[in-house]
């Protein structure tokens, strides 16, 4: 718990609806709270595969028999299974967001309050960090970035304030950062403007969102029969992409309708959207954004 404080564990365990004897994959082991939930819920024979590409969750590594831990990008997921000789499992449970331990290690750069490295890299063998973003993308993709991923209307201002800037001296840090932008962060929206920039070049280091689209492509055909999905999002990007391959298995574009106006999308959704209860939010801020949208094969 220390490591990180899984958000809606009950529910989004309870969603996978698991059969003693399944395999499931938890693609975000983390600090492993959903992965012992679902192992809890599993007898002997049971599977659970695990994905982290962050080495410092590796640390966190179950022993336990029934549990294999996988130190890669859940957008592998079907190369990873098929190593493993697994074609197809009965759920898979995915937490998108950033862990605790990430944002309180100062060091890691994903957080505004700590003057650190600005890295923000997952997987601490990628090359490009968010200082090389900063210091060496033109005004223009900073600009895109800033826009697309930060949703930030003012990303063209921020981004040629970024480049005049790095001219005078790097940008290394994360109080570095945040005094070339000062100008723009009022002291009353100060954090939610930080964090939607931060929020823009952790997305770009990490890939996240095209590593999210491949992880969704594959899912409808790993999944058995009455298989589950079930997905927790934090920001409306990721969300918007999960409701919508859920909803039609498209990312963008017009779902098809054959001769007799059936439409033929992969999955279908289970339920409503779950969101933290009051409760849950008190005890972990970091609940508060947090979506859960659960989906099986459409029959």
């Amino acid at each position: 718990m220390s490591y990180h404080n899984p958000v809606l564990l009950h529910e989004s365990v309870q969603a996978l609806s698991i059969k003693k004897d399944g395999i499931y994959v938890d693609v975000t082991f983390g600090g492993g709270g959903h992965s012992r939930e679902i192992l809890n819920h599993l007898g002997e024979k049971g599977k659970l595969v695990a994905f982290d590409q962050d080495a410092d969750a590796l640390q966190n590594k179950i022993d336990d028999e029934r549990f294999v831990l996988i130190p890669e990008n859940f957008r592998f997921i079907s190369r990873y299974l098929r190593f493993y000789g697994i074609k197809k499992v009965d759920g898979i449970l995915a937490d998108l967001g950033v862990s605790s331990h990430q944002f309180d290690e100062a060091s890691r750069g994903f957080s505004t309050r700590f003057d650190g490295d600005l890295d923000m890299r997952m997987n601490q063998k990628s090359k490009i960090s968010a200082k090389h973003i900063i210091n060496k993308y033109s005004e223009e993709k900073l600009s895109e970035i800033l826009f697309l991923y930060g949703e930030l209307r003012n990303a063209k201002s921020i981004a040629k304030t970024i480049v005049e800037e790095r001219e005078k001296e790097k940008i290394d840090t994360s109080f570095q950062l945040k005094k070339v932008l000062e100008k723009y962060l009022p002291k009353a929206k100060e954090h939610k403007i930080l964090a939607q920039i931060y929020q823009a070049f952790r997305i770009e280091v990490n890939e996240e969102l095209e590593a999210l689209k491949e992880f969704l492509s594959q899912t409808p055909n790993l999944l058995n029969e009455n298989g589950r999905l079930s997905i927790i999002s934090y920001h409306s990007l990721e969300d918007r992409l999960v409701k919508r391959f859920i909803n039609s298995g498209m990312f963008s574009g017009e779902l098809e309708k054959d001769i007799f106006g059936n439409t033929n999308e992969p999955l279908k959704k289970v339920g409503k959207l779950i969101v933290p209860s009051n409760a849950e939010i008190k005890q972990n801020n970091r609940a508060r954004s947090a979506k859960l949208r659960i989906a099986t094969l459409k029959k």
